[in-house]
């Protein structure tokens, strides 16, 4: 073997590093263009976590769905790119809030270099809950929905119900969800069920639950409790009386009471 074998290799893989760096700064960026100009004509992208392959011709389509839309977008590297000889490696984390607590996808990608070039891509991401150590993978997306189109959904979907409030209409249901924020019924459906973990009614009945415990808060004496639920959206009264207890611990007698308590402690001299 030649004496400068071990050097080469390092500048082979000092190459491929600096490669996937300014290719991974174009996508950081959202340059489609350049990011499309580090591939090469016959890569093969494999993401793992929609069981599928996409090739030279489909990439860009694919690409753009998936690249941020803004520089402030909430992935988290979890280690600075890593290269040996021709592959290098990163792993990071899209964190959504979901009603079971935080959910985050954790992953990872190797990339491998071929003729100056990126030859193929390797994607794996699980599913992660927050509050337990135990990384699971959710159903696998026949939805076309990388875990980025995920996290830009779920994003999306917090936005509508913080800025538009359909939440109030007791009559509101995924279809109208659905086509409100730009996405199909099955979209929205896969997201609550099998990232977010919840149903559709428990994730409009939480929300309706937030707007109520803002506005207990703010109510001036006598609190009328079941008319600020119906006024929340909520169009059962035992429907509202199962979230609240189950989100706060309380009967909303109990909590009541408990505001009124602490509103004459504050009052008081």
């Amino acid at each position: 073997m030649p004496d400068n074998a071990p050097d080469d290799d390092c500048q082979h893989t000092q190459a491929t590093r600096a490669l996937v760096l300014r290719h991974h700064l174009c996508w950081r960026h959202r340059d489609l263009d350049g990011v499309m100009s580090y591939y090469h004509p016959h890569i093969q992208y494999h993401d793992f976590f929609q069981n599928r392959v996409v090739d030279y011709a489909q990439l860009r389509e694919y690409l753009q769905a998936s690249m941020p839309r803004g520089p402030d977008e909430a992935i988290e590297h979890m280690d600075r790119i890593r290269a040996d000889g021709d592959t290098a490696f990163i792993q990071y984390r899209i964190t959504l809030r979901g009603g079971q607590g935080l959910v985050s996808f954790r992953t990872s990608e190797a990339i491998t270099v071929r003729d100056g070039l990126i030859w193929r891509v390797n994607e794996y991401a699980s599913l992660v809950h927050e509050q337990t150590p135990q990384a699971t993978r959710p159903t696998v997306s026949r939805l076309g929905l990388s875990p980025q189109q995920l996290g830009h959904m779920a994003n999306d979907l917090q936005q509508y119900f913080q800025q538009q409030q359909p939440y109030l209409d007791p009559e509101l249901d995924l279809q109208r969800v659905a086509k409100e924020c730009g996405y199909s019924r099955n979209q929205i459906s896969y997201l609550l069920n099998q990232v977010l973990g919840q149903s559709f009614y428990r994730y409009v009945n939480q929300a309706r639950l937030q707007h109520l415990l803002v506005a207990l808060e703010q109510a001036a004496p006598p609190i009328k409790v079941d008319d600020l639920a119906f006024a929340a959206g909520f169009n059962s009264l035992s429907a509202f009386y199962s979230a609240f207890r189950q989100h706060t611990g309380q009967s909303p007698k109990a909590y009541v009471k408990q505001i009124s308590l602490r509103a004459r402690a504050q009052d008081s001299p």
